[in-house]
């Protein structure tokens, strides 16, 4: 670690400690001030230790561990589409991308030989279903909410990229893969590797468990000792620091945007309009639907931040259904990334995609908020 990375871990220590252990109840602040610091203090109490730091844990292993070039190599026009959409739909899972990195990935596969499919499914699903960001919609918005977000990410992006390859109709593009893939070799064994993220997983999911039992710590102290002895005892130090050095990456890029994300999130709820809110996108419908579509498709969300600022609006009166239809949207475009996208697709094709994925996210929303009304 640098002396800069000092810093940044010691400035995420010191939010953390400030936020979990002070009493805001002492700060003489009021109004949209005081609702952010509550909000985040919300976030660093009952999210960080139980749901992202495990799920950095997580990213930091698959970033580690699995080798991107293994996924992308399936992805080329060449290839059975049975495999390549699968495959383009889930990497999102297996690469732990984010909003930003998935530019510069989508932009060499395409280059590469990439189908139009596979390709605009891999751009679709990959931030859509990011590990930090399922984890913590689920233990924020509500299992439903995060099921259906998986669920519907990778259908969706399926959908997206079949769509845009029968619209365009491009042919298979037979060329070598920019991103040539050597052949894996694995540092240790699968079964230990098996072991090990199952345990990690297990810390998330008992830490996310709503009681407060002293089985719960018992087994989560247990589940730890396992992951740290594995780390010990089974992976080679160089693979350890590797692991934790990914680990490091994700929580220095994330946790610090998130902190902002949330207090700006908790900021702004005084002076969202609710009437407003309740008539645009208070009920299941089509409209409503559409316009939380159309807001998530333009704004930009960085990575995790969607998810407070759906906390804000849901607790304002946004129903179930626009508010899964801004998470489909919302991780998957931005202004920013459509200029970066037109690059690459050019005019026409960025138009389209933009469509489909509009209208994808409206239909899936009307489909979620009337089965959750039943």
């Amino acid at each position: 670690m640098t002396q800069s990375d000092y810093k940044k871990l010691a400035g995420i220590v010191f939010v953390f400690l400030f936020f979990y252990f002070v009493p805001l109840d002492s700060v003489v602040v009021e109004g949209a001030f005081l609702s952010g610091l509550l909000l985040l203090q919300e976030y660093v109490r009952e999210h960080i230790l139980t749901c992202l730091l495990p799920a950095f844990f997580i990213a930091g292993g698959i970033s580690a561990f699995v080798k991107r070039e293994t996924i992308l190599r399936y992805l080329g026009g060449h290839v059975k589409k049975y495999l390549s959409y699968f495959v383009a739909s889930v990497s999102g899972i297996i690469l732990a991308v984010c909003s930003c990195t998935i530019l510069p990935l989508f932009a060499s596969i395409r280059k590469g030989g990439a189908g139009l499919g596979p390709a605009t499914t891999f751009l679709f699903a990959g931030p859509a279903i990011n590990v930090g960001a399922i984890f913590l919609t689920m233990s924020v918005l509500g299992f439903d909410i995060g099921l259906a977000r998986v669920f519907f990410a990778i259908l969706l992006a399926i959908l997206v990229g079949i769509t845009m390859q029968l619209i365009f109709r491009e042919k298979p593009n037979d060329e070598d893969l920019f991103v040539k893939c050597p052949k894996k070799t694995y540092e240790v064994g699968k079964g230990v590797l098996a072991i090990f993220f199952l345990t990690i997983l297990g810390i998330l999911v008992v830490g996310d468990l709503p009681v407060v039992d002293f089985h719960k710590y018992i087994l989560m102290t247990l589940l730890i000792l396992i992951v740290v002895g594995i780390s010990i005892f089974k992976f080679k130090r160089e693979l350890t620091g590797k692991w934790l050095s990914e680990t490091w990456k994700f929580s220095k890029m994330l946790l610090p945007i998130l902190f902002v994300g949330v207090f700006i999130a908790g900021f702004i709820m005084p002076f969202l309009p609710e009437p407003l809110i309740v008539q645009l996108v208070g009920t299941n419908s089509i409209f409503g639907n559409f316009i939380a579509s159309i807001f998530g498709a333009f704004m930009y969300f960085s990575t995790l931040t969607e998810v407070p600022i759906l906390q804000a609006l849901i607790a304002k009166g946004m129903s179930q259904g626009p508010a899964l239809a801004l998470l489909l949207a919302g991780p998957s475009l931005s202004l920013p990334n459509m200029l970066v996208i037109r690059k690459v697709f050019g005019n026409t094709r960025t138009f389209v995609y933009i469509l489909l994925v509009v209208f994808y996210s409206t239909i899936a929303g009307f489909i979620f908020g009337s089965l959750m009304s039943l």
